[in-house]
């Protein structure tokens, strides 16, 4: 049992990466692109290409999300 306890903390601090346009209502992890909130917590819809959440490095394109680059131009057009 132990061992199980010790592995978790690890496996939760690999690297992780922004991943746009995932996060669902109240679910985000910081502000979003456009500066109408700066807190977790405050998004208003599922999926919004400028809100972000932090995901596991390498998983955001098939979760598919963007980019910050990628997001920003999705949100200019």
């Amino acid at each position: 049992m132990s061992l199980a306890l010790a592995a978790a903390p690890a496996m939760a601090e690999g690297a992780k990466e922004k991943c746009y346009g995932v996060a669902k209502a109240g679910q985000n992890d910081c502000a979003n692109l456009a500066g109408t909130h700066s807190c977790a917590g405050q998004s208003k819809v599922d999926n919004d290409k400028g809100e972000w959440k932090y995901v596991a490095e390498g998983t955001c394109k098939q979760m598919g999300g963007l980019t910050k680059a990628e997001a920003k131009a999705e949100m200019k057009s």
